[in-house]
């Protein structure tokens, strides 16, 4: 029966999942051939997105070969990139409590911004190890099929297809939040004002690091402000009714 239980929230957080698919596979499409076109190989393409797992980070890997940084500064710039999910992966891992050691390290590695906006936001009653291995078994595998799809095809897709597809991570990533921060206004005050914040950062310091710091400063202030549990009722005690 457990088992049973195991594979039907695995099976559902698949299907969680699949409106990832329709920004992952352009996006990794658009890592590709920027890999590519950098001179990396279709095995070095694909080797970074099976091991790194994070499209902006390998974008941001790939700008910095092109103008000749060395591998020490590409690592160091991806960690700080990805500071974000040291966070990110702690709301996640809390929420598999049952769940053991090996299981969250796993999950972990599959943490993105769009397995923790479906994960986060999900009811407390999906919240389980399972159901966010098969979320982020799509994620995966589909961000690794555009990488693919895209080195195979660099050498003859036109240049204005490939910078139109960096837009549809955004527009996917748009489309998965919104209709969860309707149910919490808190939430959605939080991420308006960290992209508000983002926004003025920018002005005066490199957008990577405005993006760190603007996430961080907001989700120390999310911790104090927003409740991601869904509000319950009260429920009667012995004699109401």
């Amino acid at each position: 029966m457990k088992e049973n239980n195991r594979k039907t929230q695995y099976i559902s957080g698949m299907r969680a999942g699949i409106p990832v698919i329709l920004g992952f596979i352009p996006v990794g499409i658009a890592y590709a051939i920027m890999a590519r076109q950098a001179g990396f190989t279709i095995l070095q393409t694909c080797a970074m997105s099976l091991t790194v797992f994070a499209g902006a980070s390998q974008m941001m890997a790939v700008g910095m070969y092109v103008q000749g940084a060395s591998i020490i500064t590409m690592i160091l710039a991806t960690f700080i990139l990805n500071l974000r999910h040291l966070i990110m992966s702690v709301c996640v891992v809390n929420r598999m409590r049952k769940d053991t050691t090996r299981i969250k390290l796993l999950a972990a590695f599959g943490v993105t911004d769009e397995s923790f906006a479906i994960f986060t936001t999900e009811k407390e009653g999906k919240c389980s190890a399972a159901y966010f291995l098969g979320l982020i078994m799509v994620t995966y595998t589909s961000w690794n099929a555009g990488t693919l799809i895209g080195a195979i095809a660099s050498d003859f897709l036109p240049v204005i297809i490939t910078a139109s597809l960096g837009i549809a991570l955004y527009a996917m990533f748009i489309g998965i939040l919104v209709p969860n921060l309707t149910k919490n206004w808190r939430l959605g005050l939080l991420v308006v004002l960290t992209a508000v914040c983002n926004s003025i950062l920018t002005q005066f310091i490199q957008s990577s690091w405005a993006l760190i710091v603007s996430t961080l400063l907001c989700a120390f202030i999310g911790v104090f402000f927003v409740d991601l549990e869904p509000d319950k009722k009260e429920e009667p005690t012995d004699g109401q009714h």
